[in-house]
């Protein structure tokens, strides 16, 4: 992703060129699809998030700082976008594991499912704050200072939070191993 060609985009744009926003829209429409599915662990909601997201980044374009970078930019209307819709929405239910998988498989494919789904449900359990820093740095690959400047926050902070959602997340991995002892 380039962010002179963003720029360009952002600048063709706000001129009339909506083709330009097409653009856009096809370079971060996976990565903002994305971010929303793994807070919102929801391909529904993730994909009205994301249309959201694009009509919003649409409607303000003249409010983005071309001195930052327009990804960072987009993912902070993504993560407050999914922050909004989980807020809106009735608190899921916890993994019973009575849950029946439809598609049957190879043993190591179901464990390996298991395995996924005890991760999400593990992140699904933590605060919005530490949730969005794990799917920040380990789900969309972002280094702390892109973290920083994505979340508005001093890079101190981002290791700090993300440091705390590790240990977060060990536990709620480790309580969910005991309960199925």
């Amino acid at each position: 992703m380039s962010e002179d060609g963003d720029g360009l985009l952002v600048q063709r744009c706000l001129r009339g060129d909506r083709a330009a926003f097409s653009g856009l829209v096809a370079r971060y429409e996976k990565p903002v699809y994305n971010t929303a599915l793994r807070m919102l662990r929801n391909p529904e909601d993730a994909l009205d998030v994301s249309q959201t997201v694009f009509l919003k980044a649409f409607e303000h374009l003249a409010d983005y700082d071309p001195r930052y970078r327009f990804y960072s930019w987009i993912y902070r209307i993504a993560l407050n976008e999914s922050i909004n819709a989980l807020h809106r929405r009735p608190p899921l239910q916890p993994f019973t594991g009575d849950e029946v998988d439809g598609d049957p498989g190879p043993e190591d494919a179901a464990n390996r499912e298991q395995v996924v789904r005890g991760i999400e449900d593990a992140l699904m359990a933590i605060s919005i704050e530490y949730r969005s820093v794990v799917v920040l740095k380990h789900v969309l690959g972002c280094s702390y200072q892109e973290m920083a400047e994505i979340l508005g926050l001093p890079e101190k902070t981002v290791k700090s939070r993300l440091f705390t959602a590790r240990q977060l997340l060990r536990g709620a991995l480790f309580d969910q191993r005991m309960d199925l002892q």
